[in-house]
């Protein structure tokens, strides 16, 4: 069985549907295909149970803990969807479908609208906060451009600085995947980089364009993220998006720093197209820290530092973290307002549906892992 799973993988869309107990080596069967949606009451998946995590380690466990829907959708990320009875299941499952082809050589279900709405958005442009370190719900903006608010977020409950899902444009389907800076600051992490890594990768095999939201201010620091391997974990968000062929539609909403900027396809990693808000800031940190780290004895001299800093910090923005600077450099397709998002990322997506692109041949790339 795990045999033909991995022969599949790639081919056809793999789902699976956990709604009892699903216990030893057959939890790998579901781990290997595309997603998993498990019930909340009376399922369970997990490879050692609470006996015999006790008998080996001497730790107390519930089955709940390890095993149970919450467990394994919100710590250890390996469900996609929890659903509340079997007949719920069945509904994720079919409304998942709806947005997947039958085969890895099919088109989505795309229904284009007859002609594109390219009408604006007033209330997208109300959605950023003024202060550009305040928080904001990326589901907010995803509602907005998607057809009636309909969007179907994938692995909800893991990871949430980063959401991954599906939607439809003006009847275009649509992969999203959008830092959420209400979540983290919406920095990247490693349990993050894996989710997004293996969401694009989907997208990929099964022709769905990607449509990348971008707010990111760099990858989480912290003792416990690099002892836990974020360089090999964010380099799958770098090689998931470079390997991608399928149209790759980049909007850069607030912040793009530093390595997180490429991980979250740039221009360099094969996006065909960058959209940039007027509030967007590309640059290797924000202009406040790179002023105190470039000027700070010009800041110490001043008889008013903290003047200082801020004029220096906005002359920093102008000349070298502006969208409009970045337009200068090719770095960016277009700046828009947030209003004209939508029919921008509608006309796009429909311009870039036949796009094809060759790789040179190889059995496949080696992805850190």
């Amino acid at each position: 069985m795990f045999f033909r799973n991995v022969e599949l993988s790639g081919l056809v869309p793999q789902i699976s549907v956990i709604a009892g107990p699903c216990a030893g080596g057959a939890a790998y069967s579901p781990a290997l295909t595309d997603f998993i949606i498990m019930t909340r009451k009376n399922a369970s998946m997990f490879i050692c149970g609470p006996e015999v995590i006790k008998a080996a380690t001497g730790q107390s466990a519930t089955m709940e803990e390890i095993g149970g829907a919450a467990a394994n959708a919100s710590v250890s990320g390996n469900v996609h969807f929890i659903a509340d009875d079997d007949a719920a299941a069945l509904q994720v499952a079919r409304k998942l479908l709806s947005f997947l082809p039958s085969n890895n050589i099919a088109d989505p279900p795309h229904c284009p609208t007859p002609l594109v709405d390219m009408s604006p958005d007033p209330a997208m442009n109300q959605l950023i906060p003024e202060n550009p370190k305040a928080p904001f719900d990326v589901h907010d903006v995803i509602a907005r451009l998607v057809d009636a608010g309909d969007f179907l977020e994938v692995h909800r409950d893991f990871a949430k600085n980063l959401v991954v899902g599906f939607g439809r444009v003006q009847g275009v389907v649509a992969g999203f995947v959008a830092n959420n800076p209400a979540q983290k600051a919406g920095t990247l992490d490693i349990d993050s980089s894996d989710k997004g890594a293996r969401f694009i990768r989907f997208c990929n095999v099964f022709n769905i364009p990607i449509v990348t939201l971008v707010d990111v201010p760099g990858f989480l620091p912290g003792i416990a993220q690099e002892r836990g391997g974020i360089i090999r974990h964010g380099a799958k968000m770098l090689f998931a998006y470079a390997a991608s062929t399928v149209p790759k539609l980049t909007f850069i909403l607030r912040k793009a720093y530093g390595g997180a900027y490429l991980a979250m396809c740039s221009r360099d990693m094969g996006a065909d197209v960058v959209y940039a808000w007027p509030s967007a800031e590309i640059a290797v940190m924000g202009a406040e820290g790179a002023v105190k780290v470039l000027f700070k004895r010009e800041i110490a001299a001043a008889s008013d530092p903290k003047a200082k800093e801020r004029e220096l910090a906005a002359e920093y923005h102008q000349r070298f973290a502006s969208p409009y600077e970045a337009a200068s450099k090719a770095m960016i397709t277009d700046i828009i307002e947030p209003a004209q998002t939508r029919g921008v990322l509608a006309m796009t997506l429909r311009n870039t549906l036949s796009k094809r692109e060759t790789r040179p041949p190889k059995k496949h790339g080696n992805i850190p892992l």
